[in-house]
């Protein structure tokens, strides 16, 4: 098998892998569903993964490495900072519909003490809390969101309210939603703004 073929095969895996993961969950997939999605022997599924575990860490990091390529840049950027926080809002939030198994293994991860790889990948990345620290003061000193805002505080709301309706799913829907998946998912079509706006009427300057 030439270095092509290994790569092609790879990203196969983990984009079945990812496919399962979600439709599944951790707990419910096992690795002969993922070798059947990807079209290949769970010998050969086995070769590249040992353990379920090992892919799932797989698949986080396949899955993050494409969000923030697309997510973190936009600070970078030089549209008005509340077009920038829109668009990392909507973009972060359908990131997170997509691939609801991404805060379900970061939640995995909290407990652990040691090779937390959800931290080590995020901090080894191009997330810039520094920047996102330095914009906020700024926009503080031109008088467009209010001075007692805090850029962790703010990070932290931001993340918060797209994360949680994703990670509570299985309560929201038969508790809020009485086992309507339809209206689940257009509420989750809706979320987007309703978030941008909670974040602005925190931040902006009456």
């Amino acid at each position: 098998m030439s270095d092509k073929e290994k790569i092609n095969t790879e990203e196969k895996i983990l984009e079945a892998a990812k496919e399962v993961f979600t439709e599944e969950g951790k707990a419910g997939t096992k690795m002969q569903m993922i070798a059947d999605r990807a079209g290949i022997n769970k010998s050969l599924l086995h070769y590249y993964y040992r353990s379920k575990d090992k892919l799932f860490a797989s698949v986080f990091k396949f899955a993050f490495g494409k969000m923030a390529s697309k997510i973190f840049p936009i600070f970078e950027n030089d549209d008005h900072f509340l077009t920038q926080l829109e668009q990392f809002i909507e973009n972060y939030l359908s990131f997170l519909v997509k691939n609801p198994f991404i805060p379900m293994f970061i939640l995995s991860e909290l407990n652990k003490k040691h090779n937390n790889i959800a931290a080590e990948l995020i901090i080894n990345s191009d997330v810039n809390i520094d920047l996102f620290d330095a914009i906020v003061k700024k926009e503080i000193q031109k008088g467009t969101i209010k001075k007692s805002i805090k850029a962790k505080n703010l990070l932290i709301n931001i993340l918060t309210l797209c994360v949680f309706p994703v990670i509570a799913k299985p309560i929201i829907v038969p508790v809020v939603f009485n086992n309507d998946s339809d209206a689940y998912n257009n509420y989750m079509k809706n979320r987007k703004d309703e978030i941008i706006e909670i974040v602005f009427d925190m931040i902006r300057v009456e």
